[in-house]
């Protein structure tokens, strides 16, 4: 049997023009065209209109505000950066500034049509096809740690149970005073002390840790599935299962706290843009208390199933087979616009709240106009004509563009698993099986196909690749039964 880690070469000619074949298939322009390109130059060039915001010479001052951002190692492209303290008599201050991406977009423009029609940034292992030009998204609408930056700032109060107390958003002024990595910050809060109580890394975990309690509290869903990804390794790509780091949990629960809060404000306006999810039906949950029963999955009788996922043992190769079985309740997401009465769904289920996007705006289109109706909701203002205007193919955009993103995503990890794997047809492998025909391998971390009787849910079985073919980007195996 083999279970080695193994590369493609990254100077495989073959494999960089397979990359770029995907997304001349999947329609994913590399470059922007000339106009845009120029929109965008001039635009970083002149800097934040404030005067078509209407807020020349109004934006709040918060240099003084130590922000920094935090990100995977090399990020460029830095939507949010955070500050974190605590309160006098208790609770926390969260100030989350968000790259203001509509003072450099003009609506209407080059730059916006772009942008609508290409929904969201498109990541790929081997390069970054961005929403918006580099000359914005990792210049000057980015939060970068190089001078002062136009932001929408939202200033959060919670309680020290986690509870929103009062919250704000409106333009400012800011300077990022430094560019994090989760590592390094995740590092800093292992070897925190008691003198580091007021630290940023210790008061994002208690922030984290008390939003997490309070999500799970109202039923709240947080998947704990590890990601395939394809990543750099030396000279070439190697797939890896990734987990999150807690501090990447942490920080993720401020993003869900702003969400939250502005789904809320654009449900008092009448006027917004949400992020929904339907609830998982009685049957669906039926069948994945069956499915953890015949796994060995501890569900004990009144047990949500969120707290199920939350206290898996991920040692287990039966947790897996049942983290895919979950992967059904997380159904039906969708952008759900609404100007007057509220939509019928209003919730994310794995939330269990409603939510909007509005963190991430350099990457995703929906979350310029979100901040645009909460900037006008909290200043008593009425809600621009062009966020109202794009309201209604704003849903369909966005579906487009995580769809697109999502088909690169996966084919070219398919077409990695084949290059890994080519070389070794015929032979023998370790793997879980997933369900009654996929199976995942302990390593490289390949998730496919296999031919052969029902397989064993969630238990070791040793297969024999019988496929690995770079032109249809397939993989598949054979299970004897043995």
């Amino acid at each position: 049997m083999i279970r080695p880690r193994l590369l493609v070469p990254a100077e495989d000619p073959s494999l960089a023009g397979r990359f770029a074949a995907i997304r001349v298939e999947l329609d994913v322009a590399e470059e922007f065209p000339a106009d845009v390109e120029a929109e965008a130059a001039e635009a970083a060039r002149r800097g934040p209109d404030d005067a078509r915001l209407g807020v020349a010479g109004a934006r709040a001052d918060l240099l003084d505000v130590p922000f920094v951002t935090i990100d995977p190692p090399g990020s460029t492209d830095l939507d949010q950066a955070v500050h974190l303290e605590r309160r006098p008599g208790g609770g926390y201050r969260v100030r989350y500034a968000i790259a203001d991406v509509a003072a450099f977009v003009r609506p209407g423009g080059a730059v916006d049509a772009e942008a609508r029609r290409r929904g969201e940034t498109v990541y790929c292992p081997d390069r970054r096809i961005p929403l918006h030009p580099t000359v914005l998204s990792e210049g000057a609408a980015s939060l970068l740690p190089d001078g002062v930056r136009p932001a929408v700032v939202w200033t959060v109060d919670l309680d020290a149970s986690g509870e929103v107390v009062s919250a704000d958003v409106r333009r400012a002024s800011v300077r990022s005073r430094e560019q994090l990595d989760y590592p390094a910050v995740q590092r800093a809060l292992d070897s925190a002390g008691p003198a580091d109580r007021d630290s940023l890394p210790v008061l994002l975990a208690e922030v984290g840790t008390a939003r997490s309690a309070l999500e799970r509290a109202r039923g709240g869903v947080s998947l704990p599935r590890p990601e395939q990804e394809v990543v750099p390794d030396g000279d070439g790509w190697a797939l890896e299962m990734r987990v999150s780091l807690p501090v990447e949990d942490h920080n993720a629960q401020i993003s869900l706290l702003t969400g939250m809060v502005a789904a809320r404000m654009m449900l008092d306006a009448g006027v917004g843009v949400l992020r929904t999810m339907p609830a998982a039906d009685a049957e669906s949950l039926e069948h994945l208390r069956r499915r953890a029963l015949a796994l060995g999955v501890p569900w004990p009788e009144g047990t949500a199933y969120g707290d199920v996922l939350a206290s898996l043992d991920h040692g287990r190769t039966e947790t897996a087979a049942f983290l895919v079985a979950a992967t059904g309740l997380f159904r039906g997401a969708a952008w759900t616009t609404f100007h007057g009465a509220p939509p019928t769904v209003v919730e994310h289920a794995a939330i269990a709240a409603p939510y909007a996007h509005v963190t991430a705006p350099l990457r995703r289109l929906v979350d310029r106009f979100g901040l645009e109706v909460c900037l006008a909701a909290t200043a008593g203002a009425a809600v621009p004509g062009w966020v109202l205007d794009g309201l209604d193919g704003l849903g369909a955009q966005m579906a487009a563009g995580a769809s697109r993103g999502s088909a690169v995503d996966r084919a070219c990890t398919d077409l990695v698993e084949a290059s890994v794997l080519a070389p070794h047809v015929g032979r023998d492998w370790e793997a879980a099986a997933l369900t009654e025909k996929t199976v995942q391998l302990a390593q490289p971390p390949v998730v496919a196909g296999c031919d052969g009787p029902p397989l064993p849910i969630g238990r070791p079985v040793l297969v024999r690749l019988v496929e690995a073919d770079l032109d249809t980007r397939s993989v598949r195996f054979a299970w004897d039964g043995a």
